[in-house]
C-alpha cells in the first residue's frame, strides 16, 4: 500500500455545472492520526522583523495574513488542505523522485499549503508564495508524528475562481502548470510533462548536468525528474489514472456533490483503507461570479463514505470551531513530543463521537442503518440550504457565523443519540 497517498482534484467549465470550479481533496495519512479543522483570523502583524514559528523552523512575518480554514494533522502547525476567505485553495501530495529528499528540518509541504493560504489572494500568487520560500529555506523534515521516520518532496494543486495551478517539486527545483478548462488531478506522483507554464530557472540545467535530460527532445519534467516512464503513467492502473477516469466519467456535469462521489470512491483506491487511509476529505465550491459566495466543505473525520461533508463559509467574525479543534499543546511541546516518539491524544470532540460511531456501526446492524440515515438526511438538508444560497444570493451572516459549529454539533447529536440507544 502507498504510503501518504493523498488525491487532489479540480474541475473547472465547461467540465462543471452552473460557472463554478469544484475543488477536491482525500488527506491520506496514518490511520490513527486525528486530523482537525480550524479556523484562523485575518491579521495585522506590525512588528518590523518578527518571526513566524512554522512546524520546524522560523521564517519572516509578512505585514498581513487573510483569513484561513484549515483541515490539518493536529501535532503540526501546517495544513493538508485548506481555504482562505479570497477563495483560494490548495491541497498538497507526497512525492519522490531522483532528487535526493533533504530530512533536515526545514519546510514542510503542508506549511507551505498554510503559507500560500495566508499571504495570496490568487492562485498564481499562492504559486508565488510557495516556490518563493521553497528558494529561501527549502523543503523537509519528519511528515508524521511518533516512531515512524517520515519525509518527501511535494505537489500541489491550488485553486481559486478563475483558475487552477500545478506546482510539482524536486528539492528546490520546481514547475508549475496553468490550468483554465477542464479537469486535472494530482496523486504522489509527478504529472507534469512538457506543459510548463513557470519553472525554476535551472530546472532544465540542473537535469541536463546530471545526464538525466540530453537537450535533444522537448523537455519533459516528470521525465527527467521522476523514475516514472511517462509514455507509461497513462496506461498505469494507479491512483492518478483512476482519479482522472472518475473525473472524466463526470466531465460536463461536476457539482460539488459528483465531486464528493469521487472522494468516496473505494473500489479505485481514491477512499483509501488500511494502515495508511482517508482521515479528512475537502471540496469547495468556486463561483466564478464574484456575488456568490464560495463554499468549502470538510469532514474532519475519516472515511468520507461514512462521514458529513459540512459547510463552511467565510464572514466576519466566526466563532471558533470548538467541536473539531484537538486538545491544544504549545507548539515547542508539539514538535518535542514528535522528537521523543509521543503521541498525546488529539481526539477531538466531534473524532470521539465519530469513532463511537463507526464502532457501532459495524457491530449492530439496526443502529447502523439509523446511523447512517441520519447522516444522510443531514448532509442532504445541508446540500439544500447551500443551493439555495447560491440560488437566492442571500447569506444570513448571524447564521453562517455559526455554521460550521452547529453543523458539527448536529452531526454530534446523531451519534450520540443512537450510540446510547438500547
Amino acid at each position: 500500500m502507498e504510503p501518504c497517498s493523498c488525491d487532489t482534484f479540480v474541475a473547472l467549465p465547461p467540465a462543471t455545472v452552473d460557472n463554478s470550479i469544484i475543488f477536491g481533496k482525500n488527506s491520506d495519512r496514518l490511520c490513527d492520526e486525528v486530523q482537525e479543522v480550524v479556523y484562523f483570523p485575518a491579521a495585522v502583524h506590525n512588528n518590523v522583523g518578527e518571526h513566524l514559528k512554522c512546524t520546524y523552523i522560523e521564517i519572516d512575518q509578512v505585514p498581513e495574513t487573510y483569513a484561513v480554514v484549515l483541515s490539518r494533522p493536529a501535532w503540526l502547525w501546517g495544513a493538508e488542505m485548506g481555504a482562505n476567505e479570497h477563495g483560494v485553495c490548495i491541497g498538497n501530495e507526497a512525492v519522490w523522485g531522483r532528487e535526493e529528499v533533504c530530512e533536515e528540518e526545514a519546510l514542510l509541504g503542508m506549511d507551505l499549503v498554510r503559507l500560500g493560504l495566508e499571504r495570496a489572494d490568487t492562485a498564481e500568487k499562492a504559486v508565488n508564495v510557495i516556490v518563493d520560500l521553497l528558494e529561501k529555506y527549502g523543503q523537509g523534515g519528519n511528515c508524521t508524528e511518533g516512531s515512524m521516520e517520515f519525509s518527501y518532496h511535494n505537489s500541489f494543486l491550488i485553486a481559486d475562481r478563475k483558475e487552477a495551478w500545478i506546482v510539482e517539486t524536486a528539492g528546490k527545483y520546481w514547475a508549475a502548470e496553468k490550468v483554465q478548462e477542464g479537469v486535472r488531478n494530482i496523486s504522489n506522483q509527478l504529472s507534469i510533462t512538457t506543459k510548463i507554464d513557470r519553472e525554476h530557472q535551472d530546472l532544465r540545467n540542473y537535469a541536463k548536468q546530471k545526464g538525466w535530460w540530453d537537450d535533444q527532445k522537448a523537455f519533459d519534467f516528470a521525465a527527467a525528474y521522476s523514475y516514472l516512464d511517462t509514455a507509461k503513467m497513462w496506461a498505469s492502473s494507479g491512483r492518478y489514472c483512476e482519479g482522472y477516469a472518475l473525473l472524466n466519467k463526470h466531465k460536463g456535469s461536476i457539482t460539488f456533490e459528483a465531486m464528493m462521489e469521487i472522494l468516496r470512491d473505494k473500489p479505485s483506491g481514491i477512499n483509501m483503507e488500511g494502515q495508511f487511509m482517508t482521515t479528512a476529505s475537502m471540496v469547495s465550491i468556486l463561483p466564478q461570479d464574484t456575488s456568490l459566495p464560495c463554499i468549502h466543505f470538510f469532514t474532519a473525520t475519516p472515511d468520507p463514505a461514512r462521514s458529513i461533508f459540512k459547510p463552511f463559509i467565510f464572514v466576519p467574525n466566526i466563532s471558533q470551531l470548538l467541536d473539531t479543534s484537538s486538545p491544544t499543546f504549545e507548539l515547542d511541546d508539539r514538535v518535542k513530543k514528535s522528537h521523543l516518539r509521543i503521541r498525546p491524544d488529539r481526539r477531538h470532540p466531534l473524532y470521539q463521537k465519530h469513532q463511537q460511531a463507526l464502532e457501532a456501526i459495524d457491530n449492530d446492524k439496526e443502529k447502523a442503518r439509523v446511523i447512517l440515515d441520519g447522516m444522510k438526511k443531514l448532509e442532504k438538508e445541508l446540500f439544500k440550504e447551500m443551493e439555495s444560497i447560491l440560488q437566492s444570493r442571500h447569506i444570513s451572516v448571524d447564521k453562517v457565523i455559526n455554521l460550521y459549529s452547529q453543523c458539527t454539533k448536529d452531526e454530534i447529536r446523531i451519534y450520540t443519540t443512537n450510540i446510547n440507544s438500547p
